[in-house]
């Protein structure tokens, strides 16, 4: 296999995973957004770092699907991707986790409880497709470093 065509898989893997975690980031917020997480400062923080990733993740793939990042060469595109999902998967694993320790808050068997517990199940799918971009970016990285 060549070094392109390993680099069209590698981007076609990125993308793929990229979409994933926009699905599941997007279940995390959407699940805590229509409860009372209000009244929980951990389902705060919850919010604020799954809708910011969302954000950030959604600016992110649009660069990447409509070539921006071949028009501003000057920008290390492959570095900041590689700073962008290892940081996120981190912070997503400490979302995560916040998220799993808020379920016990709820009565089990209510809506709060079902959705907390359903989000956090998002919340863990969405640190895997993080560390698996953060992986992929880092193997392009790591080849384009090789190249100089």
């Amino acid at each position: 296999e060549s070094i392109w065509e390993e680099r069209e898989s590698v981007s076609h893997n990125q993308n793929t995973l990229a979409a994933a975690s926009e699905v599941c980031g997007m279940l995390v917020w959407i699940l805590v957004g229509g409860t009372d997480y209000f009244h929980l400062s951990a389902l705060c923080w919850v919010m604020f770092s799954s809708i910011l990733l969302w954000i950030l993740t959604v600016f992110l793939f649009i660069i990447y699907l409509a070539g921006v990042h071949h028009r501003i060469p000057r920008v290390p595109w492959t570095t900041l991707g590689l700073c962008m999902h290892c940081s996120a998967t981190v912070l997503y694993l400490v979302t995560a986790v916040v998220n799993a320790l808020s379920v016990k808050q709820a009565t089990r068997g209510r809506h709060n409880y079902n959705c907390w517990a359903a989000s956090a199940f998002f919340a863990s799918l969405t640190t895997l497709c993080y560390a698996g971009s953060g992986y992929l970016s880092y193997r392009v990285w790591k080849t384009q470093e090789e190249e100089q």
